[in-house]
């Protein structure tokens, strides 16, 4: 039975690819899943649903269609992997985050120390901060041979 796992967070790294082959060295079976990776498909998402009067609608309209699939792939997952990255503010990532907390749907979170103060909340839900996807991928191979 595949362990399913959604990488979710800062999109500018190749943080996903290092887990992934993490994952894989190490002879683990995870699925994982995430989100719309490119930055202008996902502003694009809601495109097809017609034209807005504002950037805030079309924001608006996008975010919606992303939600179908972010919804969909954390409510799948066993575990969801949060990524704040130190160039952006990634939002959404603490959306999701909070979104697993509200399901109790078991995440852990992924950054860099000097980040911890703003994320205190964010972490003492998680299961775990990790400052490495090494950590991450430790983490996935105890859950699944231990």
């Amino acid at each position: 039975m595949s362990f399913h796992v959604y990488l979710s967070g800062e999109i500018h790294t190749d943080w996903r690819d290092e887990i992934r082959r993490g994952a894989e060295a190490a002879g683990l079976d995870v699925v994982f899943s995430a989100p719309v990776t490119d930055h202008d498909a996902s502003d694009a998402a809601g495109d097809h649903l017609g034209e807005t009067p504002s950037q805030f609608w079309r924001d608006h309209q996008s975010s919606k269609v992303n939600a179908i699939r972010t919804r969909t792939l954390i409510e799948k997952s066993d575990l969801v992997v949060v990524r704040f990255g130190d160039k952006y503010k990634q939002w959404n990532a603490a959306f999701d985050a909070g979104y697993c907390a509200a399901l109790g749907k078991p995440y852990v979170t992924l950054h860099a120390e000097e980040i911890v103060h703003p994320l205190k909340e964010v972490d003492a839900d998680a299961q775990a901060w990790c400052t490495s996807t090494e950590q991450v991928v430790e983490i996935l191979r105890h859950v699944l041979e231990a």
